[in-house]
């Protein structure tokens, strides 16, 4: 899982966006009532930069380890733990000598301004860019799929319809989430509604567990167009061809065919010797034909193949954007709420990633729609992790808050102390971990 030095710029950019967002929400909060802060940090470790402006009580630093940021309170146990300063008489500018619901809009300030960030990020991404997305009534020839959707009861040229819980209507992430959560499924075959049944240990991970994707477009491997002076060229093959096989394997749709050709590229990456001249079998006007076709180095033949549906696009002003982004925001926010649950299962646990697969999420060259696109995602993730009744994040911090709300007692300095570095031991062990994952990945 090697990045590219953009992939690498963006996230960072994005990274240090979030944090200062998210660090912004604690520090309008605590100004607003009243706290004092005392540091406002990007990034940990010791400073490489630092900045106070005159007549500020704040100092502003970047840190050298590029992992999150905090702002340091005054009266409060947290990332700094300066328990020193909790040994002194409390002042009124202190964070513990606030009103519990003071203390408590504070934490949650990160959160929200992450939250309210996403939101316009994609209030903004639909104004800009509209929404664009593949309506599964616009397949022309239905779906493709695996041998396992096949063995569950779906068949080539399947459309699909609705589950027993939602209608299907767009070909994306919740179209799959709704297929893996249903006790049924209900597809339109050679006319007729048929029903099928769901296994009941069925998830996510059993959808992308196989090389070939459990549900594609049903996309005849008719080509729509041969590059010239390619090998398919040179070879004699022309527009409208129907690619049958290549090397006596079944490719007669798009899927079929990459699968084939990643194949070929496996077996060479493994030392096998691949002749990188293929028999094609092929049908031109309905008379089967054959041709040898030279390929590159990657096993590219030099064609293109028509999409077997039609891509719509929905177009926001401006005012019709900012509920459309928050609604847009919000059902992400529910999506990955739903999947946190696989975390806690073995595939989950060895899916985790650290910055590699952060990084990897961006493309390799600058693109401003799917910069926008990850950041919204990640803020999105951000606000929901930092909310987790884990010590020292937010949500950890708002369960001791809601503690001494309902009970009245509020949680000694010493034991609040233990808490947070056991929070901070944990969260520093979970990246240690996912990051662990990334560079077992990169060498298998």
């Amino acid at each position: 899982m090697s990045l590219s030095f953009i992939q690498i710029i963006q996230m960072l950019v994005s990274l240090s966006l979030l944090v200062v967002v998210h660090e912004f929400g604690h520090f309008i909060f605590a100004r607003l009532f009243g706290v004092r802060v005392e540091r406002f940090s990007l990034f940990f470790g010791k400073p490489l930069l630092r900045y106070k402006p005159k007549r500020s009580e704040t100092e502003y630093v970047v840190g050298w380890l590029p992992f999150g940021g905090y702002v340091e309170l005054s009266g409060m146990i947290d990332e700094s733990l300066n328990v020193e300063q909790m040994k002194q008489p409390p002042q009124p500018w202190e964070f513990r000598t606030k009103p519990a619901w003071q203390r408590m809009l504070i934490m949650i300030g990160g959160v929200c301004f992450n939250l309210i960030l996403a939101f316009f990020i994609y209030a903004m991404i639909l104004f800009k860019w509209g929404d664009s997305y593949i309506p599964l009534n616009g397949s022309k020839y239905g779906m493709e799929f695996n041998e396992r959707a096949e063995s569950i009861g779906f068949c080539d040229g399947d459309v699909l319809l609705r589950t027993d819980k939602t209608t299907l209507n767009r070909f994306d992430g919740d179209m799959l989430r709704a297929i893996a959560e249903a006790n049924s499924v209900t597809v339109l075959r050679n006319g007729n509604e048929e029903v099928i049944t769901m296994p009941e240990e069925f998830s996510l991970f059993d959808l992308q567990r196989d090389a070939q994707s459990f549900v594609q477009f049903y996309n005849p491997m008719t080509l729509d167009s041969v590059i010239p002076e390619s090998g398919a060229a040179r070879a004699g093959l022309i527009s409208g061809d129907h690619i049958l096989s290549i090397n006596d394997t079944p490719t007669e749709t798009w899927v079929t065919f990459t699968t084939a050709l990643n194949q070929l590229r496996k077996q060479e990456s493994e030392g096998t010797i691949v002749n990188h001249d293929l028999r094609i079998a092929y049908t031109r006007a309905g008379v089967p034909d054959t041709a040898i076709v030279p390929t590159d180095a990657n096993f590219m033949m030099g064609v293109t193949v028509a999409l077997p549906y039609e891509p719509a696009t929905d177009e926001y002003g401006f005012f019709a954007s900012i509920p459309a982004g928050i609604a847009y925001g919000w059902n992400t926010l529910k999506s990955y709420v739903s999947d946190f649950k696989y975390v806690f299962t073995k595939e989950g646990a060895t899916s985790l990633g650290g910055f590699a697969t952060i990084g990897s999420l961006f493309p390799s060259l600058w693109n401003w729609y799917s910069f926008w696109t990850m950041t919204a995602f990640i803020s999105i993730i951000l606000a929901f992790m930092n909310i987790l009744p884990i010590p020292a994040l937010d949500g950890g911090h708002l369960m001791f808050l809601l503690f001494e709300m309902i009970t009245g007692r509020k949680p000694g300095d010493k034991f609040m102390e233990r808490v947070q570095i056991i929070g901070m031991v944990l969260l520093f062990a979970l990246m240690i971990y996912a990051n662990l994952n990334d560079i077992i990945r990169l060498f298998s």
